[in-house]
């Protein structure tokens, strides 16, 4: 349905899901029942388990997809559904075979000659019709084959025998139905009835009721038939095979559309069976084409089938059936296609009054063709008389035939069995082109375009003694794109009469979305997107109102480059391929609210409102709303731009066939899937050119339009095909996903340029190990046209030791841009300009290009004036009539609304056309070693300039651009509600001992850290420590780009572009075991948020995202100092805050950080003052006693002076015990 674009396929998608998910719960509720059953074996019911289970999630996929299913994904779902019918048949098929197969064989003296293989479930009974085999009481058409190895390849292909048979197979219970589909009208011829068996199969059946029929095969003609000589071409005869009789066309010698215009008449058939049911289900027609070879039988190239259209005996011969139309039939040799028959096939009931009453075969024999009947005129296509026109161009690649080089080809055109020869070339390697250009010859065509004949190229070489050699041969299977339609006058861009105002403002450009990370130039880095989206869109609302936005200045001149254009093109390509993809989407759903609408009354109020929600949501997110109409000019610089086109440009201008086309000449057999050559290998040559057909006599009118020259007839105004020397200038940009070529799975691309005799290896530039290059090349070659007009650019992978790998390559036909009136020379840019990035490029001015193209293309112009204003046929463009100089002065120009018409070349009446504009294309890199795989993409683009006009200017300068050096320097002031890892060993008090640690990302091998703040009580901690990062920075990718060694062994350096990040971190230091990582931070550099002025104010969401922060870049703010906080993920995986740091990040360039230098750490010049940490940060080993006064006398004081105070005591006790008895007895004895 999609491929004959019928409508609403998705809906007939939808349909078959819902049919199959209700299929799969019908098996289940019956399988349910079914699962007790005592005769199953294991196996069986194992079976049928998984059977239920597969069909169970079937049921639910098909219920799901089903919802799935919109305009847009139709292919992709067809595929998921084509998944479920190969499950189905895997399913349906028994894995063991409990009935065998039934197997017929073709004897011949003892000898199994052919055989068929018929498996037992098609031919199974059963009473319920959706479990009856598929040819079970049929009668069938059989095809014999050899047996064995002989069985397979082309000689299997070609029918041994044809059998037609009936077959049944049942119970012996049900034998009473192994009748029932026979034909009916017959009678059984029983066999004698013994030892009680009854009801055996009858010997014979002998047919009362008998038909006689004639059938009537039209042979018109096949096209695109199998090539089966080797000289590419075939000496094809049709053999049509009814019931049991055969008839051959006639042998068309050397051709793949033969057209045999023969009616084949098969008398005397005899069918069986009740009439009715022969005029719904007539026998099958084989029809088998072969290729007659002088020596040996003939060569089987192809078989189709099909079924007569019937008329019984009481039927009038009249419209609307009869006669029959001519139809297509596919003809295949094997699985594969093998051309087209265009045949039609009646079958005729013989009456009572016999042959008489059968419309008669008029229009006498073909005497000229013997016996030979033509198809009737009734069937036969009604002729007109057709002129073919045939530009003969040149001749291109012609490969050896025979081992000898063609020297003086000739083409010969035949079509319909007229034709016309080309003028011989009399030196193909001098000159390859014709000297003739236009031929022409009448021939009769069918009314029916459809029903055009093929027209067959040959290309022959003329050689001494009168000898032709075929060289190779094409066949233009239909003309229908050389037909010659007269333009339609009433179409809006053929109004010549009134003036249509073209008003050139400059374009709105496209809307582009705030990303990231622009467009690298190697997809190696991974791109880490810090801001949500919802921030993105809370910054895009808060741009309205900002005036003092830096990024919305007008970007300076001097600081834009071609690659600034190439990377601003790149986001608008990628940005309209958003918006197509979100029209596409937005149009489906409208489709189908409207469908719903219409299917479902009560839900219209409900959907209604849906969309419109739907519709405000989308209107409230689109940009320019609320902004003003320089809201856009806001959004993104004022960059001019080019076209990047995803793929080649011959894809979007029709591989520039506007009039000259290109055939491949084709020699040597076609191959068949185990054997033979590819399409590819059989081209032996191109042949340039191109036809016109239109029926004769032309309207007065068409011939005086064009300025009818009778030399040049429809070709009127093609160019001049004298060689001519032409400046070619292939501008190489970047090479993308290239196949690794070494063995660390990365290459060393080079560019290699071939063009006739310029051989062009840029081997000493070489980029080492990428698969994502940017070359920024630009090659000059001198080429002579037609000789030298195959471009082929190549990616080769530079070795060491041994030959450079090929990767892939690319061919451009320069030839058929060149003489384009698509004018692919050299693209014409958006805008003129004489100095800057945008310098105009073409020797040729606007103004000079537009007079050039009036003139080739006889339409009235261009009239200029006023300024500003320019008149090409009844179209006006308008647009600036000044130009500014480099010194900024301004100059009156009428180049602007000149290259204004120039890029609306194709709203010109009659002549009009798309002019390639100034673009970039991708082309894919094929290498021959590895057919049909790409390996790899190539952004290039090609100028051509004539070397008989003004010579060009300079090559534009694509190099790739030079990393700036930067000096980042980043001073970590203080650190503050640090998490706190330690237990004190004495008084098991919480505390960490912090330092901070900083990187740029890339240079992980050059980290620095900071002095340790230990014991820190409070998470609080002091630094006043600088970190240098020197860095290279590409500014326009926003890349820091780094050079290293791989390993100790590479060769050279390799080149990464890493995106410009800054990693800080915590961590708490350990002296006997390893540090301990507290949290981090990582900011890119050109995006991320402004630091908050105080501890307090610093949070955990400005890391996250979940509140809206000014985003800052250091590249544009260049200095930036605030608190920042520090985020780790706990057990759950989530994150929380760790600590916050201050500091200040300060980025100079180079040469400003040689000017003013500064030192690392604390240390000369400009050093930092040391902090002023409090007395619980030192280390206790290096001062004990400070230690031990902190520990002991600050956290225990008052426990130290109770003791001191009761050791006092106790002192003073011990001494009044210790005298007391001394005292005691001085005082008793008086002493």
């Amino acid at each position: 349905m999609i491929k004959t674009e019928k409508s609403y396929p998705e809906r007939r998608l939808r349909g078959v899901l819902e049919e199959l998910s209700c299929g799969c719960y019908r098996f289940l509720s019956l399988a349910d029942k079914d699962q007790g059953h005592s005769s199953r074996t294991r196996l069986d019911r194992e079976r049928l388990k998984s059977c239920m289970r597969e069909l169970e999630s079937m049921g639910q996929q098909a219920k799901t997809l089903r919802a799935q299913v919109k305009r847009h994904t139709v292919r992709d779902k067809l595929r998921l559904c084509q998944n479920f019918l190969q499950k189905l048949r895997f399913l349906a098929d028994e894995p063991q075979h409990s009935i065998p197969d039934v197997f017929i064989w073709m004897m011949n003296n003892n000898k199994r000659t052919a055989y068929a293989r018929v498996p037992s479930k098609d031919l199974l009974f059963s009473i319920v019709e959706e479990e009856l085999g598929k040819d079970c009481a049929k009668v069938k058409t059989l095809f014999l084959k050899l047996p064995g190895k002989r069985g397979f390849g082309s000689v299997g292909w070609t029918v041994q025998a044809k059998l037609e048979l009936y077959l049944w197979l049942g119970l012996s219970k049900q034998r009473k139905d192994f009748l029932c589909g026979l034909p009916c009208g017959f009678e059984e011829v029983k066999a004698a009835q013994g030892l009680g068996l009854h009801a055996f199969p009858p010997i014979s059946l002998v047919y009362t009721k008998k038909q006689a029929f004639q059938l009537r095969a039209h042979m018109y003609q096949a096209r695109s038939l199998f090539a089966a000589d080797s000289s590419g071409l075939s000496d094809p005869f049709a053999r049509v095979f009814f019931i049991n009789q055969s008839q051959c066309t006639e042998v068309l010698n050397e051709t793949l559309c033969p057209t045999w215009d023969q009616m084949l008449v098969f008398d005397n058939l005899e069918l069986y069976g009740e009439a009715h049911e022969l005029r719904d289900d007539p026998p099958i027609i084989v029809i088998e084409i072969y290729d007659q070879d002088t020596m040996g039988k003939a060569d089987f190239m192809g078989r189709t089938f099909a079924k007569p259209l019937v008329k019984m005996a009481d039927e009038a011969y009249c419209p609307p059936r009869f006669p029959p139309q001519l139809e297509y039939y596919q003809i295949y040799r094997g699985n594969a296609t093998a051309g087209d028959l265009l045949a039609a096939f009646e079958l005729l009931q013989i009456g009572p009054a016999g042959k008489a009453d059968l419309p008669p075969i008029n229009g006498p024999g073909d005497m000229d063709r013997g016996p030979i009947m033509p198809v009737p005129v009734g069937i036969r296509p009604v002729l007109s008389k057709y002129r073919i026109e045939v530009l003969f161009w040149g001749l291109r690649d012609l490969k050896r035939v025979n081992l000898a080089q063609v020297d003086r080809p000739r083409v010969d055109i035949e079509c319909a069995g007229k034709g016309v020869q080309s003028s011989l070339i009399h030196n193909y390697k001098k000159n390859p082109n014709f000297n003739t250009l236009v031929k022409w010859f009448e021939v009769d065509l069918p009314e029916n375009e459809l029903l055009h004949p093929p027209l067959n190229i040959r290309v022959v070489d003329c050689r001494a003694f009168g000898r032709y050699t075929l060289v190779g041969s094409h066949a233009v299977s239909s003309l229908r794109r050389f037909i010659y339609r007269p333009p339609d006058r009433s179409a809006p861009n053929w109004n010549t009469t009134g003036e249509v105002v073209v008003n050139m403002e400059t374009e709105v450009p496209v809307r582009k979305l705030e990303t990231m990370v622009k467009l690298d130039a190697t997809s190696d880095a991974v791109i880490k997107v810090d801001v949500a989206d919802e921030e993105k869109e809370k910054k895009k609302k808060k741009k309205k109102g900002s005036s003092e936005e830096p990024e919305e200045e007008e970007p300076d001149e001097s600081m834009l480059d071609w690659w600034s254009k190439y990377f601003a093109s790149i986001d608008t390509m990628k940005e309209q391929l958003r918006q197509q993809e979100a029209s596409g989407i937005d149009l489906e759903e409208k489709e189908e609210v409207e469908n719903t609408e219409g299917l479902k009354g009560p839900m219209k109020g409900k959907e209604k409102a849906k969309a419109a929600k739907e519709e405000k949501k989308k209107r409230t997110q689109s940009p320019g709303t609320g902004q003003g109409p320089e809201a856009p000019e806001k959004k993104k610089p004022k960059i001019d731009e080019l076209k990047v086109y995803p793929k080649e440009l011959e894809s979007e201008f029709d591989n520039f066939e506007d009039w000259l086309h290109t055939f491949n000449l084709l020699r040597g057999k076609t191959g068949d899937d185990e054997d033979g050559s590819t399409e590819e290998e059989r081209i032996v040559g191109r042949f340039k050119g191109s036809l016109c057909v239109y029926k004769v006599p032309l309207p007065e009118d068409v011939s005086r339009e064009a300025g009818y020259d009778p030399t040049y007839g429809m070709f009127q105004g093609i160019p001049s095909n004298d060689p001519i020397n032409v400046l070619v200038r292939v501008y190489v940009v970047r090479a993308t996903d290239l196949h690794p070529a070494d063995i660390n799975g990365k290459a060393d691309p080079y560019i290699a340029i071939r063009l006739g005799k310029t051989d062009i290896r840029d081997k000493e530039n070489y980029i080492s190990k990428q698969l994502n290059p940017v070359f920024g090349k630009s090659f000059d070659i001198e080429a002579s046209f037609p000789m030298e007009s195959m471009l082929t650019v190549a990616v080769y992978d530079w070795d060491l030791v041994g030959t450079d790998d090929l990767i892939g390559e690319t061919k451009i036909d320069l030839e058929n841009r060149f003489y384009s009136k698509h004018r692919a020379t050299c693209g014409i840019a958006q805008t003129y300009s004489i100095h800057g990035y945008n310098i105009w490029r073409d020797p040729m001015k606007p103004s000079q290009i537009l007079t050039r193209l009036c003139k080739e293309g006889k339409v009235d112009g261009p009239h200029f004036g006023p300024p500003g204003r320019v008149k090409v046929s009844n179209r006006v463009f308008t647009g600036p009539s000044e130009i500014e100089d480099e010194n900024g002065q301004r100059k009156p120009t009428e180049e602007h609304v000149a290259l204004s018409a120039l890029r609306h070349w194709e709203d010109i009446p009659r002549v009009g056309c798309r002019l390639v504009p100034e673009h970039v294309e991708t082309r894919p890199l094929l290498n021959p070693d590895k057919p049909g795989i790409e390996q790899g993409r190539l952004e290039l683009w090609v100028d051509m300039f004539p070397m008989d006009m003004p010579a060009p200017g300079t090559p534009l300068d694509i190099s790739p651009r030079k990393p700036k050096k930067y000096e980042l320097r980043v001073i970590v002031w203080n650190t503050d509600e640090v998490v706190l890892e330690d237990d004190d060993f004495f008084t098991g008090e919480k505390s960490s001992d912090i330092f901070v640690r900083g990187w740029l990302k890339g240079q992980q091998e050059d980290k620095q850290d900071t002095d340790v703040h230990y014991h820190s009580l409070t998470g609080e901690g002091n630094f006043n420590w600088r970190y240098l990062f020197p860095f290279d920075y590409l500014a326009a990718e926003e890349r820091i780009v780094i050079s290293k060694k791989e390993s100790m062994f590479s060769w050279d350096e390799t080149e990464y572009k890493i995106p410009a990040r800054l990693t800080l971190q915590i961590w708490d230091a350990d002296h006997f075991s390893a540090d301990d990582f507290l949290g981090a931070i990582e900011l890119d550099l050109n995006r991320f948020p402004r630091g908050a002025k105080t501890a307090k104010q610093c949070t955990m969401e400005m890391a996250t995202g979940e509140v809206d922060v000014p985003l800052v870049s250091i590249f544009k703010q260049k200095r930036v100092k605030g608190w920042w906080p520090l985020l780790a993920r706990n057990e759950n995986d989530e994150f929380e805050l760790t600590g916050k740091v201050e500091a200040e990040l300060h980025l100079l360039t180079a040469e400003e950080a040689e000017k003013n230098p500064v030192g690392l750490a604390r240390n000369e010049p400009d050093p930092l003052e040391k902090p002023k940490r409090p007395d619980t940060s030192f280390i206790w080993f290096l001062n004990p006693l400070k230690s031990a006064r902190y520990f002991l006398w600050h956290t225990s004081r008052w426990r130290f002076l109770k003791l001191l105070l009761l050791l006092a005591l106790l002192l003073m006790l011990a001494l009044f015990l210790y005298s007391l008895p001394g005292y005691m007895v001085k005082k008793l004895l008086g002493a």
